[in-house]
């Protein structure tokens, strides 16, 4: 039977969970593996497994109500390993690493930043920045809508303005809230968005780093900003080197 892995934490964690479920219909009763003073929260792992709702809540619940004693470092939903001798094998072999870890993320959080573009008030931005763009835009206005080269004029200078517009605002966000973070890891890209980005945040700091983001919404109002958080520090476990005893049956995007 193959095992599930939710997170790893030390032997000497105080709240570990007892007689809790995991995921699975029915649910898996979590289990605790130790090994050279590391522990990991494993279960059976269902067969067929894929980011079912329910599943999903049950693998964030475990990592939530054994985060509340201490440093959990959390795994991606779908982490698998063959057996449980896989799993104590990799925390034998991964033993500084995880400790490093532990240390590092201790009283510690992850923020998900997600930034877009409102598209009429971006357009309307650009367009009072550009003395080109309102030259031409008026040019064509007067012109009864001018040419067809000078709308399609109008249209690849607005298109990059936009794009130049993008690559700006992604970079003020960054610099607006990482001050306040102990660390960043940029998320993959994805469309719709113009910023993907996770801060590792202190705990007790989390007030004031949410703070800088209502700072942000109110001098950017052409960005849609949105934060999920907090969270166990899913973009900050590292991966470190190749763990083929581990696989992913399926992932929760952040």
């Amino acid at each position: 039977m193959s095992t599930y892995v939710y997170g790893i934490t030390t032997a000497t964690h105080p709240t570990l969970p007892e007689g809790m479920d995991g995921v699975g219909d029915p649910p898996r009763r979590v289990r605790v593996l130790t090994e050279g003073g590391l522990a990991a929260l494993v279960s059976e792992a269902p067969e067929g497994l894929r980011p079912k709702r329910r599943d999903l809540l049950a693998h964030q619940n475990v990592l939530a109500e054994a985060g509340g004693g201490g440093c959990v470092l959390p795994m991606r939903f779908g982490s698998v390993a063959p057996d449980d001798d896989a799993v104590t094998g990799v925390l034998a072999e991964r033993a500084d690493h995880y400790r490093e870890r532990l240390r590092t993320l201790d009283g510690k959080v992850e923020y998900n930043v997600k930034a877009s573009h409102v598209e009429e008030a971006v357009l309307h931005r650009v367009m009072s920045e550009n003395p080109e763009l309102r030259a031409l835009a008026e040019a064509n206005r007067k012109a009864g809508g001018g040419s067809y080269e000078s709308r399609l004029r109008l249209g690849e200078l607005v298109v990059g303005a936009v794009q130049a517009r993008e690559a700006q605002d992604a970079a003020e966000v960054r610099q607006a809230l990482e001050p306040e973070a102990a660390a960043v890891g940029v998320g993959p890209d994805s469309t719709g968005w113009l910023v993907n980005v996770s801060f590792l945040v202190d705990r007790h700091s989390a007030e004031t780093f949410l703070a800088g983001v209502e700072r942000l919404r109110k001098s950017h109002p052409h960005l849609d900003l949105s934060v999920n958080g907090p969270l166990p520090p899913y973009s900050f476990v590292e991966p470190g080197p190749a763990e083929p005893a581990v696989s992913t049956a399926g992932r929760a995007e952040t």
